[in-house]
């Protein structure tokens, strides 16, 4: 298997939510370690997160599964029944298709980094449960819309 040059994986600062909900993603920061090995299954981010900061706002897909492992640092899971600290060494998956809104938050001091991990699935919709925005993805790249189906300027 060859090795990745990590210093050759470019760093994506921010997401690519549309306003009024990018600027809380500001200091996210992905590696995309699966395209850097040219992997066409499955995603693999090696994301660090500043205090403060989280993965993404509450949200499950109906056809890409989730993985995360916490490399480094304290993070909270939010998910629909509650929250769950998770510390370096602990893990969470999620299941396609099951509606449980899920995040995770910096909360704590200093810098946290996770590996993320999820399918590529070719059509995906993804639910914001707590905020007016839907994920969609028709085998291009995803696009962001209101609930209502209306894109966001």
């Amino acid at each position: 298997m060859p090795k990745i040059d990590m210093d050759a994986v470019p760093e994506r600062r921010g997401s690519g939510y549309p306003d009024p909900f990018k600027a809380a993603y500001a200091n996210r920061i992905k590696q995309p370690l699966g395209d850097a090995a040219g992997l066409t299954q499955f995603g693999v981010n090696l994301t660090r997160m500043a205090p403060g900061t989280g993965t993404a706002l509450r949200h499950w897909h109906e056809n890409e599964d989730e993985f995360v492992y916490v490399l480094e640092g304290e993070l909270v899971l939010i998910e629909d029944e509650g929250e769950t600290v998770l510390r370096a060494g602990d893990a969470a998956g999620f299941k396609a298709g099951v509606p449980n809104g899920h995040c995770l938050v910096n909360r704590s001091d200093r810098e946290a980094v996770i590996l993320e991990v999820g399918t590529r699935a070719p059509t995906e919709r993804g639910h914001y449960p707590d905020v007016d925005l839907m994920a969609v993805k028709d085998g291009g790249g995803f696009k962001f819309i209101h609930k209502s189906g209306e894109p966001y300027a």
